[in-house]
């Protein structure tokens, strides 16, 4: 018979591994999206990205 702890051992490690990934994907395509637009911001010469808050407000944008 098959000793179950190492199978489970390895789906857990696994599924670490998926999770630590997608983790890297999301953090990637921030850091990408951060710096292009601090990249436009620079082209233009300006100090931040404004956007419009429920209230109606402009504040600028936080990453």
């Amino acid at each position: 018979m098959v000793d179950p702890m190492p199978i489970f051992l390895f789906g857990l490690v696994g599924a670490a591994a998926y999770y630590g990934y997608r983790q890297l994907q999301q953090e990637t395509a921030r850091v990408i999206e951060r710096n292009r637009r601090s990249e436009a911001e620079h082209r233009t010469g300006a100090h931040g990205t404004l956007e419009r808050g429920a209230d109606g407000v402009y504040r600028l944008r936080r990453d």
